[in-house]
């Protein structure tokens, strides 16, 4: 097994209700509830910060796309955000919508779509999952 992260993601919490502190490689993450439910709003929520991650991962990938085609696409956009339904089981839908500035063609944007489900954050999350917890 190749874990594809160099270093674990390593967090810790104190007293303080629901604020988190994350490590990454180079720095750290600040997580929190927003006040509506307790938190103070000092940093992303953890749903908030899941959605990110998609978000940017996407960006990214279909930048290196539009790149490697030479298309004129300056600026791209993504709006995400996610609902559940539990009808007999819970069941998770997250819509992203993407735009781009300047002129963007049919079949530019048919292949873009395409693109965008191969980020590799959207293939984690459209296969199967499998969290191993350990004390």
């Amino acid at each position: 097994m190749e874990y594809l992260l160099e270093n674990n993601i390593e967090g810790e919490i104190g007293t303080q209700k629901y604020l988190c502190t994350i490590f990454w490689r180079n720095g750290k993450l600040t997580m929190d509830e927003p006040e509506s439910l307790g938190g103070k709003d000092l940093g992303p929520d953890p749903f908030t910060t899941f959605l990110a991650s998609l978000a940017g991962c996407t960006l990214s990938t279909l930048r290196m796309y539009i790149d490697r085609k030479g298309w004129d696409i300056p600026e791209i956009r993504i709006s995400s955000n996610f609902y559940q339904e539990n009808n007999p089981t819970l069941h998770t839908v997250i819509t992203r919508t993407i735009s781009f500035s300047g002129t963007v063609s049919e079949e530019q944007k048919e292949r873009l779509l395409i693109i965008a489900d191969k980020c590799p954050v959207s293939k984690i999350l459209a296969n199967k999952i499998t969290i191993n917890t350990a004390l």
